[in-house]
């Protein structure tokens, strides 16, 4: 087996351990996540992932190799991150824990779009078109799901800077109002 065939298929083994990874934190961020429609793009991207796994499967197949998993270092970090935005977030106002959330995904994303499409690359290169048709379908994928993320993000971020700009007056206010009392009893 040329050592490029090697690489592509350790490459795949990865990234089925990330989306192994994935299909366990996917309903964990669903959960934690305020907003209806970032809640709902986690889930869909549930059943996303599902069916990458499946690609990814049909890929080993057509390689003439066992869709076995190789440890993704990567991914369990990344997943980690996610699992600190969730607890983090339980502090936070919804819309700032759910721009956290949403950032910690599209850090996974981007992650996935740059395997996939180096896995892309490597089978076109080696001549294995089916195998690169498939990486590229779950690429595509990928790729929407992080322009989704963006767009999901625009009216959290206004909502977020709302809250802050309402929770500094108030606090401004209180600090006044404060202020007015200390110097009223030192009179």
């Amino acid at each position: 087996m040329p050592e490029v065939q090697e690489l592509l298929i350790e490459g795949m083994q990865d990234l089925l351990h990330a989306e192994h990874q994935l299909l366990k934190a996917l309903p964990k961020m669903a959960k934690a996540a305020h907003e209806a429609e970032l809640k709902q793009a986690f889930e869909k991207h549930l059943e996303q992932t599902q069916v990458h796994v499946e690609r990814l499967e049909q890929a080993f197949e057509s390689l003439g190799a066992k869709p076995k998993a190789k440890v993704c270092k990567a991914m369990q970090g990344l997943v980690e991150e996610g699992q600190e935005q969730i607890a983090e977030g339980k502090e936070k106002q919804p819309s700032t824990a759910d721009l956290a959330l949403a950032a910690a995904a599209q850090k996974v994303e981007h992650y996935e779009i740059s395997g996939y499409g180096t896995l892309r690359t490597l089978a076109e290169k080696l001549g294995q078109k089916a195998v690169a048709k498939l990486l590229n379908e779950t690429l595509a994928e990928e790729e929407k799901t992080d322009q989704l993320l963006t767009q999901i993000c625009a009216p959290i971020l206004e909502r977020a800077s709302e809250e802050k700009d309402v929770g500094d007056r108030h606090a401004r206010a209180a600090s006044a109002s404060h202020h007015a009392g200390s110097r009223s009893k030192a009179h």
